[in-house]
Order: structure tokens, then C-alpha cells, then sequence
């Protein structure tokens, strides 16, 4: 039994639509290569050091979230972008992009539940300092608050 011919005209042009679009990538991601004079290695290295930074991050916001102690938000900040950047390029950009990302997430959640009061917006400045401050390399634990347990 053959398929009708409009089924069979749509599984082909399927099949020619995705491999468009996986030549697409592949020669974007060529021409980046060859355009920003960036080999597969380096690429690779700065993907991998990414990724290990959203893990660090991560693992600063589960530490504040499971230490829930008062005034450490400053530090988990700190301490997530340092040990992210630690890893090198790509750490630092993922602690980067993921800092600001929270940061501007909470404007608009706070924009929602405050309106235009600044609700906030001193508490983002602070946190992102400790963001930079943390991702500069500095000790994240000149924001660690007195009392809070070795574990962190």
C-alpha cells in the first residue's frame, strides 16, 4: 500500500525543511568560527566552562535557598559568580547572563507587585555589585554575614 501523494509531498518537504535548517546552523557556525577566529577547541573549552558556571550558580541559589539565613543574599551572590568565573571565559559569561537575568526578572515581578514606587531597585543595585564583585575574582566572603554555618 502506497502513502497519498499529498502525504508523501509533505514528509519530503519536511525532510528537505530540516536539513535547510541543520545546513543552516552548520554554516553559521562555520563562518562565527571563521569570522571570530575561534577554534573548535577554544569554542569547546568556553561551552564547557559555561556550562559548569550555570552549575555553580545553581548550586549558590540552593545553598541560600536551603540555608534561608538573614542578610546572606549578598554573599550567595558573590560566591555563585566567583566560583563561576573561576572556570575561566565561559563561566564568567554564564554568571554574567544568568546574574542579569535574574536581576531583570525581579524588576518586572517587582514592577507587577509595587508598580512604579523603586520598590527594589536599591536592593538589584546591591545585588548586582556583589554579582561583579564575585565575578571580579575579589573574595565573596566580605559579604558573608557573621553566624551564617561553615557548610556554606
Amino acid at each position: 500500500m502506497t502513502p497519498p501523494k499529498n502525504q508523501t509531498k509533505n514528509v519530503s518537504s519536511l525532510c528537505v525543511s530540516l536539513l535547510c535548517s541543520r545546513m543552516k546552523l552548520f554554516v553559521g557556525i562555520v563562518l562565527c568560527s571563521l569570522v571570530l577566529d575561534v577554534c573548535s577547541q577554544r569554542w569547546l573549552t568556553f561551552l564547557k566552562e559555561a556550562g559548569q558556571g550555570t552549575k555553580d550558580m545553581w548550586r549558590a541559589y540552593s545553598d541560600m535557598r536551603e540555608a534561608n539565613y538573614k542578610d546572606s543574599d549578598k554573599y550567595f551572590h558573590a560566591r555563585g559568580n566567583y566560583d563561576a568565573a573561576q572556570r575561566g571565559p565561559g563561566g564568567a559569561w554564564a554568571a554574567k547572563v544568568i546574574s542579569d537575568a535574574r536581576e531583570n526578572s525581579q524588576r518586572i515581578t517587582d514592577f507587577f507587585r509595587h508598580g512604579d514606587s523603586g520598590h527594589g531597585a536599591e536592593d538589584s543595585k546591591a545585588d548586582q555589585a556583589a554579582n561583579e564583585w564575585g565575578r571580579s575574582g575579589k573574595d565573596p566572603n566580605h559579604f558573608r554575614p557573621a553566624g551564617l554555618p561553615d557548610k556554606y
